[in-house]
């Protein structure tokens, strides 16, 4: 079952570095201190040296080792102008252009993964969710066979004994209203990401109604949506449409549902809009006491999340060791 320590574990095996886009920030060199304590994962800030030296001494925390890159005295900018005009070149952009953009952390932080030169990244504790998604897809883009990114939050809720309560929800941070085909691929996108965090998944498409017991269009989307995603991944337990009570309590099921294998067992939830989802797992957060991780960003072919701008150091610490052990 998912903790920590799992996943600091496979760091172990293969560190990894991760950029942090906003290096003068103190939530990130508190727990950039706290990775460089470690072996597993090393962290590399953007921005000039004398400041995020300065912002560290400020602050009181120990920096030492950290690598630090300063956009605008980085011995590799020729190479990487050239290379993001190749990746723009649908756009027209000039390296003069190129080189006007990369000036933005968000963007030469991106850059940094797409040359190899990190692992992942993190960004947005001062940037908004749009400013860490659209360089990633501009310039790092979907995996082969995916359409959209999407994302998910990892509920933990901590058990006195015995192991946690684990579950995964999506897409609780990107696509608005998705249509049945979006939902597919961001069931099946929840569903590998669930199984990193020892999860094994059974998928719940969330409605107001159970298996034809409302009527609507919204039903039928989640309906159909369930539908092709048991044709596409016919091996992976897939319910919906379904209600919430009857995909987590097999009390519930046993009345709604009594024939399926995922209602009142369900540990993976794809909301139908990112209005239920958002509300979805802020509620699990605050009323269930599930800590909750993310948003996970989905699709892509690098690992690069997003911070919450109320973030705070723990949270960036769990984030990054996260978003390494996706590489």
């Amino acid at each position: 079952m998912f903790g920590f320590s799992n996943l600091i574990e496979i760091l172990k095996k293969s560190p990894k570095k991760i950029v942090f886009t906003e290096g003068t920030d103190a939530r990130i060199l508190e727990a950039s201190s706290r990775l460089l304590a470690s072996n597993f994962l090393h962290p590399i800030l953007v921005g000039k040296p004398d400041e995020i030296q300065e912002a560290a001494e400020e602050a009181g925390f120990n920096i030492r080792g950290a690598q630090i890159i300063d956009p605008d005295n980085f011995d590799r900018m020729d190479e990487m102008v050239e290379m993001f005009c190749e990746l723009r070149k649908s756009k027209g952009v000039t390296p003069e252009q190129a080189r006007e953009t990369l000036s933005h952390a968000n963007y030469f932080g991106t850059m940094l993964v797409k040359m190899g030169i990190a692992d992942a990244l993190l960004g947005g504790a001062t940037y908004s969710t749009a400013d860490t998604v659209r360089p990633a897809l501009q310039l790092i883009k979907t995996k082969p066979g995916n359409k959209i990114v999407s994302s998910c939050f990892i509920m933990v809720r901590q058990a006195a004994i015995g192991d946690n309560e684990v579950m995964a929800m999506g897409d609780c941070a990107i696509n608005i209203k998705p249509t049945e085909d979006e939902l597919v691929e961001i069931a099946l996108e929840c569903a590998e990401c669930a199984k990193i965090f020892g999860i094994d998944p059974k998928v719940a498409f969330l409605s107001y109604s159970t298996l034809g017991s409302g009527k609507g269009e919204d039903v039928d989307k989640m309906r159909n949506a369930a539908q092709k995603a048991k044709r596409l991944a016919p091996d992976l337990p897939i319910e919906g449409e379904i209600q919430f009570d009857a995909a987590v309590d097999p009390r519930v099921a046993r009345t709604k549902c009594k024939d399926s294998k995922v209602a009142g067992h369900a540990n993976t939830f794809i909301f139908p809009d990112i209005n239920a989802a958002n509300i979805g797992y802020k509620i699990a957060q605050r009323l269930g006491k599930f800590d909750a991780y993310g948003p996970i960003l989905l699709g892509l072919n690098a690992p690069i999340n997003d911070l919450s701008r109320g973030c705070n150091a723990l949270e960036v610490y769990s984030m990054a060791i996260i978003t390494a052990a996706l590489a």
